[in-house]
């Protein structure tokens, strides 16, 4: 989890520093990034570990808690962010990414491992691969198509974008379809690997555009500041989620408690490529990204020195 902790924050750390010495240049990069990310990296992670996943009945509850969890909060977020912020199609698109897509894998995983122990990491990586993912790829490029400025007008324009920006999606349907053979077991361990490799790479334009987004008459912000929209994103993701979650785990059925500190993780590093993709306001998820990420990593911290849950 130390590790973890201080890779992400070096990541991001050079990715604000070379924003302030390349300007242009790191953020070209960041972009590339970004894109090797979304049409490369995720979708090939997507298919060699969604075909591997043994689902449990014990499981079943928790799975669909999950998915009930975010789907209150990221209605929640279109409510607050179209009806009382009042903020234009691409930012209330944003806040709704930032509260709907959560870092359940690389920081959620680990995180749970040092909380909870080595024997929670398969219920914390079954809630990963059937709650997150799926909720990512289509979720949340539903709502970059719905709601961003580069994704076309109308409805036709903006389902055909739906699909043709979003490779992963295509990776998931085929990790079910597909026979087992297509996946060995070293192609998926070769994905996990390549699952924790990229997320300094999303860290790094997390930093970049943290620098870009918080410009103000050529001033750089750091950290970004705490806007209602940042806000609201981050009491949506870091209490209301959670809060549903053992709402239902109380008085309907009880669920591992590595599903109630999934349910509270940070914002995900995939939603400022979702936000990259489609034109949804960067500057509330890279600021939801970066203060969620730095709550939960301190409030881990805390936990783990107080002894553990």
């Amino acid at each position: 989890m130390i590790a973890v902790a201080l890779t992400s924050l070096l990541a991001l750390l050079i990715g604000v520093g070379s924003e302030r010495r390349w300007g242009e240049g790191a953020l070209g990069l960041s972009r590339k990034v970004l894109d090797i990310l979304a049409y490369v990296a995720i979708p090939l992670v997507v298919f060699f570990t969604v075909s591997h996943l043994k689902l449990t009945t014990g499981l079943g509850a928790g799975i669909v808690f999950g998915w009930t969890e975010r789907a209150v909060v990221i209605g929640l977020a279109w409510f607050i962010g179209s009806r009382l912020l009042k903020l234009p199609r691409a930012g209330t698109g944003a806040i709704m990414i930032a509260v709907g897509l959560a870092n359940t894998g690389y920081l959620g995983i680990p995180l749970i491992a040092l909380l909870l122990g080595n024997d929670s990491i398969g219920v914390a990586v079954a809630y990963d691969t059937t709650v997150t993912a799926p909720i990512a790829l289509i979720g949340g490029f539903a709502i970059g198509a719905a709601f961003g400025t580069r994704a076309g007008e109308g409805a036709r324009a903006r389902t055909k974008s739906f699909f043709t920006r979003n490779p992963a999606l295509i990776a998931l349907i085929a990790a079910v379809i597909a026979p087992s053979w297509l996946s060995p077991d070293w192609a998926r361990d070769i994905a996990t690997v390549v699952a924790v490799a990229i997320a300094p790479l999303g860290f790094f334009a997390v930093g970049v555009y943290l620098m870009v987004e918080h410009d103000q008459e050529g001033t750089r912000i750091f950290p970004p500041q705490l806007t209602a929209p940042v806000v609201t994103a981050l009491g949506l993701r870091l209490l209301i989620a959670p809060g549903v979650m053992l709402g239902l785990s109380t008085f309907v059925i009880d669920v591992p408690s590595a599903f109630l500190i999934q349910a509270g993780m940070a914002s995900g590093i995939t939603g400022l490529a979702v936000g990259h993709i489609f034109g949804l306001d960067l500057k509330i998820i890279v600021g939801a990204i970066a203060w969620s990420t730095a709550i939960v990593v301190v409030a881990a911290g805390v936990v783990a020195l107080a002894g553990g849950l």
